[in-house]
């Protein structure tokens, strides 16, 4: 089509096979949004368009990715918030004919649905790295690198010492969202054993997140970046996280005594806090 949709700290070109989605770099833009840059979606890695009210006066254009076609999406498994969709664009009311108009067109030329069986839309570059609660992470295209930080690593990982994984050693990648309880980047090894990993703190292939660590806009591209590269290989997809394996007293006190630090900080809310404690305490 060759036209270009404005919205808000988006814009969307279409193009004969792709849309090139250009986000704006403003403060008010999502962090996510602006480490992504643009991004070049082919068509083919689309099987749906919608359109839906939006709140206080927008309408939200959003396009459906095929699973398995995005790997910043497939990293993410379902736990981006709406506003850090890089799919969704926001427009205010005034313009839903014009909306309506290319999620009709767009409609039209989308011909593949289900699965993909490779990643189709390109993901972040890397060198990347970012800094999480226990280490810095870094991954140079071929290898991640795991350095331990004195302050938060656990004596578990201090004892195993600063880590490397090649790519070609792994098997996928368990990103749980800093913006929930327990965050964490898991990286799986292609001969682990089949048993329940060890908790995020005492797992030497675990970096941990926390308040200002490990924060999306750093660590989910990172994590699409190390998928992406072990996909390439003809490796495993990312997986849900896993449940947190049995602690012991000490290890759940320390828990709670952040869990309650973040609900002071009103991170967390009473119910959440209620609920993350019975859970914790559950695992004695």
């Amino acid at each position: 089509m060759g036209d270009v949709l404005a919205g808000f700290h988006a814009a969307w070109e279409f193009e004969s096979d792709s849309v090139l989605i250009r986000y704006e770099r403003g403060i008010r833009t999502p962090k996510l949004f602006q480490a992504l840059g643009e991004r070049r979606v082919p068509l083919a890695a689309l099987q749906g368009v919608t359109l839906t009210s939006g709140k206080r006066g927008t309408v939200v254009l959003r396009a459906e990715p095929r699973p398995g076609a995005d790997p910043l999406m497939e990293a993410a498994a379902g736990q981006l918030a709406e506003g850090n969709d890089p799919y969704r664009l926001v427009m205010p009311a005034e313009r839903e004919t014009l909306a309506e108009y290319y999620a009709d067109e767009l409609s039209g030329l989308l011909t593949e649905s289900g699965p993909a069986e490779r990643h189709l839309v390109p993901a972040p570059e890397a060198p990347r790295h970012f800094k999480a609660y226990d280490a810095k992470a870094s991954f140079d295209g071929t290898a991640v690198h795991f350095r331990w930080f004195w302050t938060g690593a656990s004596s578990a990982k201090w004892k195993a010492g600063d880590q490397s994984f090649p790519v070609a050693d792994l098997s996928g990648v368990e990103w749980r969202s800093p913006e929930v309880f327990e965050g964490h980047l898991r990286l799986l090894h292609r001969d682990a054993p089949a048993e329940q990993p060890a908790p995020p703190d005492q797992d030497p292939a675990t970096v941990v997140f926390g308040l200002g660590y490990g924060p999306v806009h750093e660590s989910l591209p990172f994590a699409a970046a190390v998928l992406a590269a072990v996909r390439e290989r003809g490796a495993v997809a990312a997986v849900p996280a896993a449940s947190p394996a049995r602690r012991d007293p000490a290890d759940i006190a320390e828990r709670i005594r952040h869990l309650g630090e973040l609900h002071r900080a009103g991170l967390v809310t009473d119910e959440e806090f209620s609920v993350k404690k019975a859970e914790l305490l559950a695992e004695l």
